[in-house]
């Protein structure tokens, strides 16, 4: 890729530099929770769009692009990560490529490796990830259907997403504002971003259970209770799985996006106290 990978910018105009790594689907956008309590805490949150980068570009070589423009914006700096969802698995990968120059990993909801555990029986969406590992061009039809809902029927889309929704999710699912941000995400996901979203997630479903023997930075675990997209059986594996895990959060009662909401402020408060 010629040309600089897009990304927005939230929180502080000059602050700690702190990269988000958004969810599959995802945008940018998603983002914005950060973007108050990064201001009160003086940190800059930038957060990269994955999906736009050329879809032939994979394994290695995209993790290692994410590295070098993490380091382009960063100047150099060591910077904070911090992964949602299957955007844990992608900053766990891009860690490997930036040796010394990560201060903390903070990993929200993660997704953790279908090879580390009998996990995939208790997630809500075992069928696509079946689908993206046993057949992978009919899992990219599939993503082009998703993209086509997301355009014209992002709401469905919604519904049908959030159909399986658990703990403190049930109520964010009937909030207006989020329910509306999570459209704006899942158009902005799908609008030309349709390869790069299953790229990243036939890059989940393979095995990668080896790679956590390597990362060594603190890690920092946030995680609901009551996730049923990523169970809470994949925070317990990551925290003994992860060498250099300091800390793994479980709140009571939360799931997937109520976990995020509740995580962002004491990350930015960590972040802001160190």
């Amino acid at each position: 890729m010629k040309q600089p990978l897009n990304f927005r910018r939230f929180g502080a105009d000059y602050g700690r530099v702190v990269i988000y790594f958004h969810g599959v689907p995802g945008a940018p956008e998603e983002c914005a929770i950060f973007d108050a309590y990064a201001k009160e805490q003086g940190l800059t949150v930038i957060c990269f769009d994955r999906f736009s980068i050329d879809a032939s570009m994979a394994d290695a070589a995209y993790y290692q692009f994410l590295a070098g423009e993490i380091s382009r914006q960063a100047e150099g700096r060591a910077v904070d990560i911090v992964g949602f969802s299957i955007g844990a698995f992608v900053a766990l990968q891009t860690c490997r490529y930036m040796a010394g120059k990560v201060r903390s990993l903070h990993l929200i909801s993660a997704a953790a490796p279908l090879d580390g555990d009998s996990f995939l029986g208790a997630m809500a969406g075992k069928r696509v990830f079946q689908l993206a590992r046993v057949c992978p061009a009919a899992f990219g039809l599939m993503s082009y259907w998703q993209g086509f809902l997301a355009s014209f029927f992002p709401f469905a889309l919604f519904r049908m997403l959030f159909a399986s929704a658990a703990g403190e999710d049930k109520k964010w699912v009937a909030d207006r504002e989020f329910k509306s941000g999570i459209a704006k995400i899942l158009k902005s996901c799908f609008a030309g971003g349709i390869r790069g979203y299953a790229r990243d997630m036939r890059a989940y479903v393979r095995p990668w259970k080896d790679v956590l023997s390597e990362v060594s930075v603190n890690t920092y675990i946030w995680h609901g209770a009551e996730d049923n997209w990523s169970p809470k059986d994949m925070a317990e594996y990551l925290k003994s799985a992860i060498p250099g895990c300091v800390s793994a959060e479980i709140f009571s009662g939360l799931s997937h996006y109520s976990c995020l909401y509740r995580a962002a402020p004491e990350i930015c408060d960590l972040l802001g106290e160190a």
